[in-house]
């Protein structure tokens, strides 16, 4: 396949409803990642964790039916599919509140992620949602370290709103920088690139750490890139929400989708112009994204965002 996904998953939930009441999205990054990928062309599998309950079987209903090749199947269990819900105010902000299930076995295990698996893959991708305090991180890092082991493209989608690590941001900023050897593409939103320094520190990480590309979204003021030294941006586009559920995925996974379609196998087949390329088509993707807030069908297709670009 191409594109191999490992996460948690995480609940939108409707502003004021009941509880139980949720919008209609996959839930979670590697989730909505690997959706839009897939809907943009790429042979895409999930490596998740999922309760059996009605938004678990409507999330694996929802991956299935965007061909979306759910790895181990098996890991259902009689358990909250969550990891921390979140809801969506009025105004399309995000609140988060970081709970579970009493007795809730859902994590996901280091024992879950299969190397045939990750051979099988040319993308290896994780969410910071799995970065937590749990058997999800020793998961997502083996996930990682594999996958740079056996040569594969390592992505990896940054959001500290996510983490969840003993000892606050600092702490959480420590556990990233853990996973950063691992890591050949790196995404983070502009509200937070702050924990990492700023724009002004990227470069220095990035050589320390050896990561190829980093990626900061920038809502609708388009993105910017930091490679091999360059500083590559690429405009916004008007649209009337900018925090829309899902944009951010659709922007990485129509990124990497754009990648693969050109060849790229391997971090060092990158160049400027396929960088500049593949940010253009994610942002695009994202910018599509956002026209319909919150809904899963408004994960753009390859041929939505060509037809836009043509």
């Amino acid at each position: 396949m191409d594109l191999y996904s490992i996460g948690e998953m995480v609940i939108d939930f409707i502003p004021g409803s009941e509880p139980g009441s949720y919008l209609q999205n996959a839930g979670g990054a590697p989730a909505n990642l690997a959706i839009a990928a897939a809907r943009c062309g790429l042979d895409a599998g999930l490596c998740c964790s999922v309760g059996d309950d009605v938004f678990g079987r409507f999330l694996l209903d929802t991956l299935r039916k965007n061909n979306v090749r759910v790895l181990r199947p098996e890991l259902c269990r009689e358990a909250v599919t969550t990891m921390a819900f979140v809801t969506l105010t009025e105004t399309g902000d995000r609140s988060f509140t970081f709970v579970r299930k009493p007795g809730a076995d859902m994590f996901l295990r280091e024992e879950d992620v299969r190397e045939a698996d990750i051979r099988e893959s040319v993308i290896v991708h994780a969410g910071s949602c799995s970065l937590s305090a749990s058997p999800a991180a020793e998961a997502t890092v083996r996930a990682m370290d594999l996958g740079r082991k056996l040569g594969k493209l390592v992505s990896f989608d940054l959001n500290y709103r996510d983490v969840m690590w003993p000892g606050g941001e600092e702490a959480c900023a420590g556990k990233v920088r853990e996973i950063l050897p691992d890591v050949d593409l790196l995404k983070i939103a502009d509200e937070e690139i702050g924990v990492l320094g700023g724009e002004a520190a990227i470069p220095a990480l990035m050589e320390q750490y050896g990561v190829t590309l980093v990626v900061e979204t920038r809502g609708s003021r388009g993105a910017v890139g930091f490679f091999r030294g360059e500083r590559i941006e690429v405009p916004g586009r008007r649209a009337r929400c900018v925090d829309a559920t899902g944009a951010g995925d659709a922007f990485w996974g129509g990124l990497l989708a754009q990648l693969r379609s050109r060849g790229v196998t391997r971090a060092a087949e990158l160049t400027e112009d396929l960088v500049r390329e593949a940010m253009t088509y994610g942002n695009v993707g994202g910018w599509l994204c956002v026209q319909e807030k919150g809904a899963l069908s408004s994960l753009p297709t390859r041929e939505e965002v060509e037809r836009y670009l043509a």
